[in-house]
């Protein structure tokens, strides 16, 4: 009866097996070996159960205690590997092997320079904190603004980033790369400058004004009002570090025209007179000589606003030459009026230093001879600029304009002889004067007046 059972039982297994099992891609062969002799409890289970078994009197007890060793030692082993998989999946990834070879060089590693840049210190990154509001950003953009509307174009962008190796209350200006200015600044407090017309003296930090050298003090802002009383020009931190950059931009106008900045130019005057450009750029002007021409004139401190003058000028006198200093001179003709101006704003009489006619034609001997530098002799080149620096010191001291007036063909010679060692004196051809103003010499170099 009990084994009459058998077939039963194992019909009834089959169809547990076959109702419970899980939808996979395997068959049900591999299904069951793989739950059955994949569990190391399982195994451990059954061998257990056969090794009781083996153990009841009448069994054959040699082949279930051998059946029950053989799935013990299975279990085991599995069990023991499965635990060693799982710490070894525990334990973190090996590192990847540094590899001890240089990588290559990339266009990555090339990194740009900032043609107009402005530097830190730590103290001073929350004039330039966009999340603090900084006042000089601000300052900054008006600054171009101002500059784009007094010079006659659109400078670089300047690039703002701290830097710590600087003094904390220290910045810089760079110009591609290189610094053309510096000075410090004390946030919180306010730099009093001395025009020289103060009537009294200011408890404070003595310094100079970073711009144009004047003796100044930094105070506390309760001084700001006495300061003020006292005669002092009061400013803040962002305005010292505002005004000093738009001063050098100014004396460097001529350094920030670069090829880009001269097709930008170009493309806004286009929009007002397209013939123009379309016929002379670069048909007959090159890129090249026009950009020479333009810093010229912007190293002169000649604004270049009046562009359809200065394109119409050169496009009457390039077929004559493609001289730069050449066409400069025409051009500098053709801006007169504007050029006279922005020296005598106020006054029809141009108060002039000029030079003595004798000397007027040994230095034109001399530039027929090769320019001033290699054919004046030593002992004349120290006299004209002692002569003409003394001048210029007359003609300050009687509140005028160091303007020197001089014939047109000695004017770009005496510009740069004399610019490394009197920058603030303007050399002006006679050409450039308007007929409607009267001159006045009131110094005169290698003579008297």
């Amino acid at each position: 009866g009990l084994v009459a059972q058998i077939p039963s039982l194992v019909i009834s297994t089959a169809a547990g097996v076959v109702v419970s099992r899980v939808s996979t891609d395997e068959n049900i062969g591999q299904q069951l070996m793989g739950q059955v002799f994949t569990q190391p409890l399982v195994l451990m289970l059954t061998g257990l159960i056969v090794g009781a078994l083996g153990l009841v009197p009448g069994m054959p007890h040699f082949a279930f205690l051998l059946f029950a060793a053989i799935l013990g030692g299975w279990g085991t082993t599995l069990w023991k590997r499965q635990r060693l998989e799982a710490v070894q999946a525990a334990l973190p990834p090996a590192p990847t092997p540094v590899s001890l070879e240089a990588p290559e060089a990339t266009w990555e590693d090339v990194t740009p320079i900032d043609v107009l840049g402005l530097e830190v210190g730590y103290r001073l990154i929350s004039l330039v904190d966009k999340e603090r509001d900084g006042d000089l950003l601000r300052r900054i953009k008006g600054l171009r603004r101002k500059f784009a509307q007094e010079v006659g174009f659109l400078p670089p962008a300047i690039h703002i980033r701290d830097n710590l190796e600087l003094r904390p209350n220290a910045y810089r200006i760079t110009l591609k790369g290189a610094e053309i200015g510096s000075g410090e600044a004390l946030p919180g407090q306010f730099l009093a400058i001395n025009p020289g017309q103060v009537t009294g003296t200011l408890q404070g930090t003595p310094t100079q004004d970073p711009a144009f050298g004047l003796p100044a003090i930094w105070v506390e802002a309760a001084l700001k009002d006495h300061a003020q009383a006292l005669g002092y020009t009061v400013v803040d931190v962002s305005t010292v570090v505002a005004t000093h950059l738009s001063h050098l931009i100014h004396l460097q106008a001529a350094s920030l025209l670069g090829i880009q900045e001269l097709h930008q130019l170009l493309e806004h005057v286009a929009k007002s007179a397209p013939k123009l450009t379309e016929e002379l750029i670069p048909k007959v002007l090159s890129h090249a000589v026009l950009q020479k021409v333009l810093q010229n004139l912007l190293d002169e401190g000649v604004p270049i606003r009046d562009m359809r003058s200065i394109l119409e000028t050169l496009s009457k006198y390039v077929p004559m030459s493609q001289d730069p200093i050449y066409l400069t001179a025409q051009v500098r003709v053709a801006l007169g009026p504007a050029i006279i101006q922005q020296l005598y704003p106020a006054s029809q009489e141009l108060q002039v230093i000029a030079m003595d006619k004798e000397l007027e034609h040994l230095l034109a001997q001399a530039m027929q001879a090769g320019g001033l530098q290699q054919a004046i002799e030593p002992g004349l080149a120290d006299t004209l600029l002692r002569e003409t620096r003394l001048a210029a010191e007359r003609q300050e001291m009687m509140g005028f304009p160091t303007v020197l007036l001089v014939p047109g063909q000695l004017r770009d010679l005496l510009a740069r002889f004399l610019k490394r060692t009197l920058p603030q004196l303007k050399v002006v051809a006679q050409d450039e004067v308007p007929g409607f103003r009267t001159v006045k010499v009131t110094s005169l170099v290698g003579g008297r007046v």
